[in-house]
């Protein structure tokens, strides 16, 4: 597939330089597995990824976009505000990119948000500083392995502020995103599957009245615009296989709701992508792995699972602006 007599172009953004990113990025531009298809571009400190290039793909020399310098090469495994500050900018210099159309996807790997931090950055994840720099106001995060896929109506907020968040609007929000996520997957049809905020799905309101009231509703006006969504579903037995493997999609109403049984069941090849951005952008389902950084022994399976589906998409934009273009 090419845009305009081109390759797909994803940028890397390496991710912290003192964690696993730098070596994953390497490999995968020294990899065949996308050769015919795309073109990979790193982003990040020239010296870190030639260092990683010496140390874990010998032998191969990847498209460098210079991005988040550092001073001296980091030492593995040790967050510091100088790598935060490096992985920080690097991130901005690819969603830059991408929104300039140098590139056609962003795959971001793994920060640490306590190194950011260390920088004096304000800084809770990827998610929201990618919709701030995008000027989108209201994104959902998806996590997916194949058929398995799970957005999430509130995220990175304290287990007291949920109830407040979990509101009508926000819920119809992400359930519209994450239908028209499946869809650019090529599944004409979503069927969605709706888990319960409260357990056993409150008892008619004996144990919360949130999904009385609030979510009920929302799935109602959901399929009166012709949603397919069932549910709330008590969230205990949701991820069961009798009944998970029925949607094409799950929503779920707070970060470990959703993130502790899919991590559970694809942690090894699990992909982090954001709903509702001007870009395409993807990434791996797990972090910076201090402990095994430098190593070369990074398990590529979630990584290369980012790129695969930022491809995917990336091609299936391509061909739904050729099509209209006609």
């Amino acid at each position: 597939m090419s845009v305009a007599g081109r390759k797909i172009r994803i940028a890397i953004s390496i991710g912290d330089p003192a964690g696993i990113g730098p070596e994953l990025a390497v490999r995968a531009a020294a990899s065949d597995r996308w050769k015919d298809r795309a073109e990979l571009l790193l982003y990040g400190d020239p010296a870190v990824i030639a260092e990683s290039v010496r140390k874990f793909a010998p032998g191969s020399y990847p498209t460098v976009v210079s991005a988040g310098k550092l001073a001296r090469l980091p030492a593995y495994g040790v967050a510091s505000a100088d790598c935060g500050k490096a992985a920080y900018e690097t991130i901005g210099a690819a969603v830059k990119d991408a929104l300039t159309g140098r590139v056609d996807a962003l795959v971001t790997a793994p920060v640490n948000k306590y190194a950011v931090n260390l920088a004096g950055i304000a800084f809770t994840g990827h998610t929201e500083y990618i919709a701030e720099l995008c000027g989108v106001p209201e994104v959902a995060m998806m996590q997916s392995a194949g058929s398995l896929r799970i957005a999430f109506v509130t995220t990175h907020i304290g287990l007291a502020e949920v109830p407040r968040a979990v509101t009508r609007e926000r819920i119809l929000r992400v359930a519209l995103l994450l239908d028209e996520a499946i869809r650019a997957e090529q599944e004409p049809s979503p069927c969605l599957a709706v888990a319960a905020l409260n357990p056993h799905a409150g008892e008619n309101g004996f144990m919360g009245q949130e999904d009385e009231t609030i979510v009920k509703p929302a799935l109602e006006e959901l399929r009166n615009i012709g949603v397919n969504v069932t549910g709330p579903f008590p969230p205990d037995t949701l991820f069961i296989p009798g009944t998970r493997e029925k949607y094409d999609g799950i929503l779920a109403m707070y970060h470990d709701q959703g993130h502790i049984p899919f991590k559970m069941l694809a942690f090894d090849r699990g992909v982090n992508s954001t709903l509702g951005l001007p870009i395409i952008r993807t990434s791996p389902d797990h972090g910076t792995a201090f402990e095994i950084a430098g190593r070369g022994i990074a398990d590529t399976g979630s990584f290369y699972a980012a790129i695969d589906l930022a491809l995917l998409r990336a091609e299936r934009k391509f061909r739904i602006c050729t099509c209209l273009e006609k």
